[in-house]
């Protein structure tokens, strides 16, 4: 059960950020589904123009609006909050590299995880937004604008998953919990033969192919799948693509860390969310860990998991 109503820095206490972030996420998804379809988006956001025509292409348009309309959203609501907010779009002109920005509390944003699947229509898209306090995640938010899945985490607390209707659904994680048995959320694209060397080590049961990070995670929140991998190469996940899907998953009462059993942390000074990161439902976490970092000594030593 929810705790009745926390306070998450002064003067402000859980269910009113809630009760913003209700409007605003579902506001998001409108954006995005008709950005998505080609159709007039609402709140006074201008459509998108093809990049042939000399304009910003659907995805430029609505990674653009749903970063200002939440990022406006918030501060409106809460213009003297103690907090900070990030987001993808915002991040080359606040970060510096090596250097953590100076917030306790900061809110991470990616107002458009899935490009790929976004432009192709699968519907495996999605919004993150985390709150963080000292580098770890407090609560997440990851909206499935396609599934009208609203996954809401309070770390400490609990998940669920709430439709327009605020009607809540649990999270059902499923009863796998043989090696053998567990079913592989993995991505469309970003795979490269050592991760493919490495599922095939785990010796895992099936496997399913889903877009973003968020929509990987929620796969596990519904039981779907059992456990997702992210292994970095020549490019890493950011803090933005890992926060939100991280904070559902770990107040639902499953893991996400590094093989070696390390907790992910935010705002380091270092954006990339580099090395072997697993999530899971938690079950079997510690032998999937261990049972990983064995196979990355072999696949590829010296590597930091």
């Amino acid at each position: 059960m929810m705790p009745s109503s926390p306070t998450l820095l002064a003067g402000i206490n859980l269910e009113d950020v809630l009760k913003v972030l209700r409007p605003l996420s579902w506001g998001a998804a409108d954006i995005l589904r008709a950005y998505a379809r080609g159709e007039q988006p609402p709140h006074g956001f201008p459509k998108a123009l093809s990049v042939d025509n000399g304009g910003e292409g659907p995805v430029s348009a609505a990674d653009l609006a749903v970063n200002q309309w939440l990022l406006d959203g918030l501060k409106q609501s809460f213009p003297t909050a103690g907090w900070t907010l990030l987001s993808e779009e915002t991040a080359k002109a606040q970060l510096i590299e090596g250097q953590p920005l100076a917030a306790e509390w900061l809110w991470i944003l990616d107002p458009l995880d899935g490009t790929k699947d976004f432009l192709q229509g699968t519907g495996e898209y999605a919004v993150h937004l985390a709150l963080v306090h000292q580098q770890r995640p407090v609560l997440g938010v990851v909206l499935v604008p396609e599934r009208e899945e609203l996954w809401i985490g309070v770390v400490g607390s609990g998940t669920w998953c709430e439709n327009r209707s605020g009607e809540r659904a649990p999270v059902r994680f499923s009863a796998r919990a043989i090696t053998n048995e567990l079913i592989l959320v993995a991505s469309r694209s970003h795979r490269d033969q050592r991760l493919e060397q490495l599922i095939t080590a785990l010796e895992l049961g099936d496997s399913k192919a889903v877009g973003s990070v968020g929509c990987k995670v929620a796969t596990i929140l519904r039981g779907e799948t059992d456990l997702y991998i992210s292994l970095s190469g020549k490019s890493a996940p950011k803090d933005w693509d890992m926060a939100a899907p991280e904070a559902v998953l770990l107040a639902a009462g499953g893991a996400f860390t590094h093989a070696d059993g390390a907790e992910l942390t935010y705002n380091t000074g270092d954006v990339r969310q580099a090395g072997c990161l697993i999530a899971s439902h938690g079950k079997t976490h510690a032998a999937l860990c261990e049972k990983a970092t064995r196979a990355m000594g072999l696949i590829d030593p010296g590597f930091q998991v």
